[in-house]
């Protein structure tokens, strides 16, 4: 299960209170330094005493020296998991047609558990849906090919908010920024390299969802 990232932990901390919030919940019980040690893939015994003391001091547990297996939580871990469905791919670049973007359609199995307190407060699941990146057109917002996109299910926008949008005389679909201007729609891209798209018709424009998180799909790295 994934959890919250808190701030003042080092990554092996981390993976050390995962190891006992995990074992106690299986076994009932805490573990011995040796399963903290096998389960973190920690070869000393004197670098996880190290950390327990570390986290002790920390007030994320309490240790009993003189007792075998002595360590309790005592802080909850865990937080609460939205699961988003991935609903499909948006193209970040030139609008492409919507069958390879169908919002309507998801697998039930293509899910993203994302932590609700990294949301807007008060966003619930079931009214957000996740969108998988094609293209660079909005690189200097941050979003890159292979990304996670979360939407908030919306059909009005703001100019200056990054949209998913349908274009209904194309059948098409794409991620940019949505600016009304007078007559027109422009849509436009976070690349300097690109061109915006005019839209001379705005009620061929509909938005489908609002951008509210993006989730990094980091590249050539073995986690």
């Amino acid at each position: 299960m994934a959890r919250q990232r808190h701030k003042g932990l080092s990554d092996r901390q981390k993976k050390i209170l995962e190891v006992l919030e995990d074992f106690q919940k299986e076994y009932g019980y805490p573990p011995a330094i040796r399963e903290i040690c096998e389960k973190a893939m920690i070869s000393s015994t004197s670098v996880v005493n190290y950390y327990l003391d570390q986290l002790e001091d920390m007030g994320y547990i309490q240790r009993d020296q003189g007792v075998s297996r002595g360590i309790r939580l005592t802080k909850n871990l865990v937080v609460e998991m939205l699961h988003i469905p991935i609903a499909g791919r948006i193209a970040a670049g030139t609008p492409v047609p919507v069958p390879a973007t169908a919002f309507s359609y998801y697998d039930p199995e293509s899910m993203v558990d994302v932590a609700a307190s990294l949301l807007p407060k008060g966003e619930k699941s079931d009214s957000l849906f996740a969108l998988e990146v094609q293209g660079d057109s909005m690189i200097d917002a941050m979003v890159y090919d292979g990304d996670i996109v979360i939407m908030k299910k919306a059909q009005k926008a703001y100019n200056g908010e990054m949209v998913a949008v349908w274009l209904t005389d194309r059948d098409e679909t794409t991620l940019k920024y949505f600016y009304l201007e007078k007559d027109r729609v422009r849509l436009q891209p976070a690349n300097p390299t690109m061109q915006p798209i005019y839209i001379d018709d705005p009620s061929i424009v509909q938005i489908q969802g609002k951008v509210v998180m993006v989730i990094r799909q980091v590249k050539g790295l073995v986690s």
